[in-house]
């Protein structure tokens, strides 16, 4: 005989515990605040064990990363095995040459991960159109959730210690711990290993007043921004008009337009502000990744507001490497164009994302040009007398 109140529970369980492909784990689901808050409990008890804190967020994490993109929660760990024991390579050669070599693997490895997951049915489709469809057959690769974050931070990992401006970790699990911190995990912000691993042992961990207060803050208003304002707009408003624009007048699809702004705006923010929220609400700082980026006055000033880890990521790991502005004017507005182009295409594998990178890199290179030629000029509304600003 069974229990009413036990029916389904296996079945409940199950559910819990695997994953699903059409429900993800996301910051915003009832599932993931539930957890939370059960995994909140029991974190307060290692606050002066360090090592016993480390296994148990790994744990929260992994499995987080599994409910979000099944078995390919793997990709992570073996991410964080192959640039673990390559940064302890490169810190032990001596030559400059093999250090180089070195960081070329790790960027190689990462990115091939990155290529084949993310860009593999794009370059199918890309070459079905141009040679005729059947030409290869297409795979439907899936897509693991946040590997462009995770990728991206590992490899900031090995080149910062080619530079000499890191010393790598002694314990694998640091690194995984690093790697896999499921605040920042499935949309960042990317975080600098500089930055977080200092406070990975941290002992005993302190969450004070102001830290959890604000974390609270963000969590809430990051949950206002992504469930009410993004999903809201997209579903009543934005979506319908751009499924069929004729149907509307040209103010409502300009309003569309508008809408649409501030819906990706709300949407990637607010996820943002709940990752650094629950960030401080176990002790741990992550820096600002919007900083009201709607009221800048030129383009320069936008993405120095505008998804700040990824744009810093890009100037120090891509366009200083290509020598950013030190070869001379044609090479800056050069690399510019690269860079943004480059930064596009990890925003999605598609053409619609390779011209937005462009038209970016191209409206950088013509603003750093502006700079140059017109006096007086500023990059930066706040530089500019207030008769000038005109807020983008």
């Amino acid at each position: 005989m069974t229990l009413p109140a036990l029916d389904g529970i296996p079945e409940k369980l199950q559910a819990l515990l695997t994953y699903d492909a059409s429900s993800p784990l996301i910051f915003s689901s009832g599932l993931f605040l539930f957890l939370f808050a059960g995994f909140l409990f029991f974190y307060g008890f290692t606050r002066r064990a360090p090592m016993a804190r480390i296994v148990y967020v790994i744990l929260f994490s992994l499995y987080f990363y599994y409910k979000s993109s099944g078995i390919y929660f793997l990709l992570l760990v073996f991410a964080s095995v192959s640039d673990y024991w390559i940064a302890h390579a490169i810190y032990k050669v001596r030559t400059q040459r093999a250090k180089y070599w070195l960081v070329g693997l790790s960027v190689l490895v990462n990115l091939g991960m990155l290529g084949y997951f993310k860009y593999t049915n794009f370059l199918i489709e890309i070459a079905n159109n141009l040679f005729g469809q059947g030409f290869l057959n297409f795979q439907n690769i899936f897509l693991p959730v946040g590997i462009s974050f995770f990728v991206f931070q590992s490899m900031s990992y090995t080149i910062d210690i080619c530079r000499g401006q890191l010393k790598p970790l002694n314990n694998w699990a640091d690194y995984l711990f690093y790697l896999s911190f499921f605040p920042q995990l499935v949309a960042g912000p990317i975080v600098r290993a500089k930055d977080f691993i200092p406070q990975i042992r941290q002992n005993p961990l302190r969450v004070t007043r102001e830290m959890f207060g604000m974390g609270v803050f963000l969590i809430l208003i990051g949950l206002f921004k992504k469930a009410v304002i993004s999903d809201y707009i997209s579903l009543n408003f934005v979506d319908r008009i751009f499924d069929e624009p004729l149907l509307y007048s040209g103010f409502e699809c300009l309003m569309g337009i508008y809408g649409y702004a501030l819906q990706i705006y709300c949407d990637f923010s607010g996820y943002s502000d709940m990752a650094i929220g629950i960030a401080l609400l176990l002790g741990f700082r992550f820096p600002k990744n919007f900083d009201a980026p709607y009221k800048s006055a030129t383009i320069t000033e936008f993405w120095r507001r505008w998804h700040i880890s990824l744009s810093t990521w890009l100037r120090d790991y891509l366009y200083i490497s290509l020598g950013g502005n030190r070869k001379g004017r044609i090479r800056t507005y050069f690399n510019l164009l690269v860079t943004m182009l480059l930064g596009g295409l990890w925003h999605g594998a598609a053409v619609r994302f390779i011209l937005w990178g462009a038209l970016h890199g191209i409206a950088l290179a013509l603003h750093k040009l502006w700079l140059s030629v017109v006096p007086g000029s500023k990059a930066t509304g706040a530089e500019m007398r207030w008769f000038w600003r005109i807020p983008g």
